[in-house]
C-alpha cells in the first residue's frame, strides 16, 4: 500500500528546510484521519499518546476551569501542528481539542517524538517557533483580559479570526468558519448577554455583520478603532 504524498506537507512552515527523503521518513510513522464536526479529537488530560498536523479544517482548543467554566484558548488553522504535548515535556494533553468543521489530519504515535526530534533538528525547531508563537499569543490575551475593557477585548477577538482565517467575501471580510456569539464570550472572558450587545451595536454603526455562527467584519478600520480604545463618533 503507497505510503502518503509528501506533496501534502511540502513547503509548509512546520517542515520548512527538509528534503524529499525527510519528508517521506517523517510521513511514514503517520497515518491519515478525519473527524467530523464537533467531534472531539483529544480531551483535556489525557494522555498524549498522538500528535496532529491539520491538513484540512479548523480545530477548537478549549480548556476548563477548576470552576467548570469552559475557555476557548485559540483556533488551529490547516496547516499546523497541535497536540504536541512532547514539545513541551508533558505526557498529557493541556487542552481538548474539537473539530470546529470537518477536518482532515495527520496523525503520529507519540512514541516516534523524540526520535524525529533527534534525527531532524530542523523539524523540531519549527515545532518549537509554534510552541513559542502560541505562548506569546497566551501572554497578549492575558494582558488584555488584565488591562482592557470588554468590547476592546471582543474586537481584538475578531480581527485576530479574520487575519488568521478571514476569507474576503461582499460585504467584507468573514471568518471563514462557524463561530457562535457563545464561542466569542469563551474567547473573551465574557457573558453572551455582552457579545450579543456588542455585535447588535456594532452591526448598527457598519462595523460587523453577524448570523448564526457566522461573522463578518465589515469595516475592519472601524472595529481596530474599537479594538484600541477610540470610539468613533
Amino acid at each position: 500500500m503507497p505510503g502518503l504524498d509528501r506533496s501534502l506537507i511540502a513547503g509548509l512552515d512546520a517542515f520548512e528546510g527538509l528534503g524529499p527523503r525527510e519528508l517521506d521518513h517523517i510521513l511514514a510513522g503517520a497515518r491519515s484521519a478525519r473527524y467530523a464536526r464537533d467531534a472531539a479529537i483529544f480531551e483535556e488530560g489525557a494522555e498524549a499518546t498522538t500528535f496532529f498536523f491539520l491538513l484540512d479544517g479548523h480545530v477548537r482548543v478549549v480548556r476548563t476551569t477548576p470552576d467548570g467554566q469552559q475557555v476557548i484558548a485559540r483556533y488551529i488553522d490547516a496547516g499546523e501542528l497541535f497536540g504536541i504535548a512532547a514539545a513541551i515535556g508533558r505526557n498529557t494533553y493541556p487542552a481538548s481539542a474539537i473539530a470546529a468543521v470537518d477536518c482532515v489530519a495527520l496523525v503520529w504515535p507519540t512514541g516516534l517524538w523524540a526520535d524525529l526530534s533527534s534525527r531532524f533538528p530542523i523539524f523540531a525547531g519549527n515545532a518549537h517557533k509554534t510552541v513559542g508563537k502560541r505562548l506569546l499569543e497566551t501572554q497578549s490575551r492575558m494582558m488584555e483580559l488584565a488591562t482592557q475593557q470588554v468590547e476592546q477585548r471582543v474586537a481584538h477577538a475578531l480581527l485576530r479570526l479574520v487575519r488568521q482565517s478571514g476569507r474576503k467575501v461582499e460585504e467584507g471580510i468573514e471568518i471563514d468558519f462557524p463561530i457562535s456569539r457563545q464561542d466569542i464570550a469563551e474567547m473573551t472572558g465574557t457573558t453572551l448577554h455582552t457579545v450579543s450587545r456588542l455585535l447588535s451595536g456594532w452591526e448598527s454603526e457598519g462595523l460587523v455583520r453577524s448570523g448564526r455562527q457566522k461573522v463578518t467584519v465589515t469595516d475592519p478600520h472601524g472595529l481596530l478603532l474599537v479594538a484600541d480604545g477610540h470610539r468613533r463618533k
